[in-house]
């Protein structure tokens, strides 16, 4: 079962990207991961100096093929923000990686979806991690599948904040699209429960996101599909209640079980 939509059309931007210490590598691996076949492992400048996040490509998380890879035109006017709920944050590349086959394989195999619902994932431990990628119709805000990019923060943000490292690639990688032209340098960013009956991205990470550049408040016409609610990850991993904070801090017990 497939996921099709139509697209849109806008403007590239100009600015320098923030985001990739070889930009044109990015590029070409961005092509060729769409397709899965991409070897390659680009870093990723996080901007303050201190830190640097690599870009995974799909055959580096051990993605499967997608079934079929629906493209729309133009840049993307939106950029939407997640968070999985669960899995839970990772805090190791080994988890990440993990976690975002297992979102693949509830999407794919559970729900019948193309691929991945997300064009990007973020781990906690700072990297970025490739799913359809820019361009790609995705399955993550019904509506806005076939305009967006969707990035999802890997873990449970409703009452905690994700680390810095996650905030700065989720940031770098939207400065990047603009200015290789994925994403229209007037986008409007949202959060996934201003277009869905949800509490995704949680409700601290919203609040996080609220204060970012082009962080757009929708009006009636724009605003939430209801539509039934979808879990992120494969409903079994929900009975589980995983530490949302660092392996050092004590674990969070989140609240009763959410919208996500």
């Amino acid at each position: 079962m497939g996921d099709k939509a139509s697209g849109s059309v806008s403007i590239p931007s100009t600015k320098p990207p923030a985001i990739l210490t070889d930009s044109e590598h990015f590029e070409q691996q961005q092509l060729a991961t769409t397709c899965g076949y991409s070897q390659h492992m680009q870093h990723a400048n996080l901007g303050d100096g201190a830190a640097t996040a690599r870009l995974l490509s799909r055959s580096d998380w051990g993605a499967r093929l997608p079934k079929s890879v629906e493209h729309f035109e133009g840049p993307a006017p939106y950029v939407i923000i997640h968070h999985s709920y669960m899995p839970a944050v990772c805090y190791t590349t080994p988890d990440c990686m993990k976690s975002m086959r297992d979102m693949q394989d509830f999407h794919q195999l559970e729900r019948g979806w193309n691929d991945i619902g997300y064009s990007f994932g973020i781990g906690g431990d700072g990297m970025i991690y490739t799913g359809r990628g820019f361009n790609v119709i995705g399955a993550h805000a019904p509506k806005y599948n076939d305009k967006s990019v969707g990035i999802v923060l890997i873990g449970d943000w409703r009452t905690e904040l994700p680390p810095k490292q996650m905030l700065d690639a989720a940031k770098n990688l939207i400065a990047f699209g603009v200015f290789k032209g994925y994403i229209d340098p007037a986008y409007k960013l949202l959060g996934h429960r201003q277009v869905r009956d949800t509490e995704c991205p949680g409700g601290r990470l919203f609040a996080e996101i609220s204060g970012w550049p082009h962080f757009t408040h929708l009006n009636a016409t724009e605003g939430s599909t209801p539509v039934p609610i979808e879990p992120h990850a494969h409903p079994q991993a929900a009975s589980q209640t995983p530490p949302q904070s660092p392996p050092q801090s004590p674990p969070h017990a989140p609240a009763a079980a959410p919208k996500v």
